[in-house]
């Protein structure tokens, strides 16, 4: 491939053609003294292009080297990155894209290499005339979105098939955390979302603003989630119906993935033992090292093995006469002891297989006065409402996403 001219040589006899033109024609080529912007501080359609990656081991001058940089240039480019781009950040697997001039005898000189750090940010090398450094990011759009999904075997593989992402799947926990039980789902539970989507090259690649959500429970149950703006900068803040918070005294789970292996009962028969005993827990199963977090405020009043089977084991108690209990722990949190104050989704251990059980997973209980209740149906009380003065707005907002979702 021959070198191009570049676009700044070529406005000169732009500039003597529209002259030579007169009045009899016009030749177009935008206001004067305007020429083309490279889109990333190149054009990248004057060069031969080879893509490749990132390999395993690669080091910062040893991938220069290889596209074809000298070891000189490759080590004083290095300092040219400090403050822009660290170099001992290089990620295998990301995509990196060479241009080079090419002679008439075949002969390639280096000119630039772009280093993909995702599919909106990219890191420009020059390698030619002089050494240089710099980002450029791809201009990001927004579209309104709306996914509809009705649980049929699992809220994964249903929101996925529905056209919604992992990231919306998390942003749902997170805002449900409180108020739906994610372990739990049961068919026909059905969500619908409107949120913003992050648009790059008509592709989406990010969410960006979760406006509004509504659970159905197969059971008639139904929560809301609105993104409520109260002016004091909390806007992350989401109220249900009526301007109910949904933050509560107690998370739905102590876990934030996997699945339920056991349910609650008081005749269940042991995996190990054989015997038939009550089994007042909830058993989510998840591989060893998951993190376990405290159900609500609490103080730790046991933290140590638990000779009855339950391994390494730390209960809490909590006001109005709750406590909870998890067990099978592989370990604690560090810095945690009898006595120690925990806030609610404070990090307390993780998951294990210590004690009787046949794999990882954590046996988890909920006490109240001293009684085991079912954790599924436990109904802990709401945070503070919406302050009234804004209750008018919230409404009207309600309203509008309501009849957003009928049409």
């Amino acid at each position: 491939m021959k070198n191009h001219p570049s676009p700044f040589r070529l406005f000169p006899i732009l500039l003597l053609l529209l002259s030579a033109c007169g009045p009899r024609g016009v030749i177009e080529v935008g206001p004067v003294g305007i020429v083309p912007t490279p889109p990333i501080g190149f054009f990248p359609e004057y060069y031969q292009i080879d893509s490749s990656s990132v390999r395993n081991g690669d080091s910062f001058t040893g991938l220069m080297n290889r596209l074809g940089l000298g070891a000189a240039d490759a080590y004083a480019l290095t300092q040219r990155c400090e403050g822009i781009f660290d170099v001992r950040k290089l990620i295998a697997g990301k995509p990196v894209q060479a241009y080079y001039d090419t002679e008439p005898d075949g002969r390639r000189t280096l000119r630039y290499v772009v280093y993909t750090e995702d599919r909106i940010r990219s890191v420009v090398f020059q390698c030619a005339d002089s050494l240089a450094v710099w980002r450029v990011e791809k201009p990001v759009g927004h579209r309104r979105s709306f996914t509809d999904v009705t649980i049929n075997s699992s809220l994964w593989n249903d929101m996925i098939a529905a056209g919604g992402s992992p990231n919306l799947i998390m942003t749902l926990a997170d805002i449900f955390q409180w108020s739906v039980n994610f372990f739990a789902l049961q068919k026909g539970d059905r969500f619908r979302i409107i949120y913003d989507e992050l648009i790059v090259d008509d592709q989406t690649v990010g969410l960006d603003t979760l406006h509004f959500a509504l659970f159905d429970a197969a059971g008639g149950k139904q929560v809301a989630a609105v993104r409520f703006d109260t002016g004091d900068g909390a806007l992350g803040t989401y109220w249900d119906k009526g301007g109910e918070s949904l933050k509560r005294m107690f998370l739905k789970a102590p876990l934030k993935y996997n699945r339920i292996s056991s349910g609650f009962s008081y005749a269940r028969v042991h995996p190990v033992t054989g015997q038939v005993r009550a089994h007042t827990a909830v058993d989510y199963a998840a591989p060893t090292g998951t993190p376990v977090y405290a159900l609500g405020d609490g103080t730790v009043t046991r933290l140590g093995w638990d000779s009855g089977g339950g391994g390494n084991r730390i209960r809490l108690k909590h006001a109005r006469g709750y406590e909870t209990s998890y067990m099978h722990l592989s370990r604690y949190a560090p810095g945690l002891k009898v006595g120690s104050r925990v806030s609610q989704g404070q990090l307390i251990g993780y998951v294990g297989a210590t004690g009787t059980a046949t794999g990882p997973h954590l046996d988890f209980r909920v006490f109240q006065n001293g009684k085991a209740i079912n954790p599924l149906s436990l109904n802990s009380p709401a945070s503070e409402p919406l302050d009234k003065k804004y209750l008018g707005a919230f409404n009207a907002l309600y309203d509008q996403w309501m009849a957003e979702l009928s049409r």
